[in-house]
């Protein structure tokens, strides 16, 4: 019995500490590290938040960019958040990349079929990536112009205007914010209409 006491209450300590405590420093740690301490970044347009800068957004038209494909449902639905978890080599798997590709070769006729970058027929692990390369920005450019009415040479500037650069210019790779980069391009659209 004497054992059993020492045990719950040893159990009872750990749940506070993990379940409490954890929580609270990290909670804390946020406030003073953490971008935005701790909240996440939002993306504005004319004064309204248009999304939030870290989960994907769903572009399906010619005038916006377009991000990866989600697998976390209709219009990369957080609460479905995760990979397809089909194998690379399972038809399902390939006949859906393939659609994929024929899709985006219809909106991109200036392309040939291997000139389409894998990640935007590929969805990421976690079917909600924002981000893409600037690879794959570069690509959509003409498309986007053409759409757009504006100006190639623009619209690719905007393009490097919104690479982000790995961290301490060592970790991760240079990557776009779809959200952001469409973001630009309304605005961009907007003060030539003015």
């Amino acid at each position: 019995m004497k054992n059993l006491i020492k045990s719950l209450r040893i159990t009872l300590a750990f749940c506070v500490l993990f379940a409490v405590c954890y929580v609270l420093i990290l909670w804390i740690f946020a406030q003073f590290a953490g971008p935005g301490k701790g909240n996440a970044e939002t993306v504005t347009l004319n004064g309204k938040v248009v999304g939030a800068a870290n989960v994907g957004q769903l572009f399906t038209s010619d005038i916006y960019f377009w991000g990866r494909p989600s697998c976390a449902g209709d219009g990369y639905d957080a609460s479905s958040s995760g990979a397809s978890n089909k194998g690379p080599t399972e038809q399902p798997y390939l006949d859906e990349v393939k659609a994929r590709i024929d899709s985006f070769l219809v909106h991109h006729p200036y392309l040939k079929r291997q000139e389409v970058p894998a990640e935007m027929v590929t969805a990421s692990g976690s079917g909600l990536d924002p981000h893409i390369t600037p690879a794959s920005a570069y690509v959509q450019v003409k498309r986007v112009a053409q759409a757009r009415g504006m100006n190639e040479a623009d619209v690719k500037k905007l393009v490097d205007e919104a690479i982000e650069k790995p961290l301490l210019g060592l970790f991760g790779t240079e990557r776009i914010n779809v959200l952001k980069l469409n973001v630009a391009l309304e605005q961009a659209s907007q003060s030539m209409k003015k």
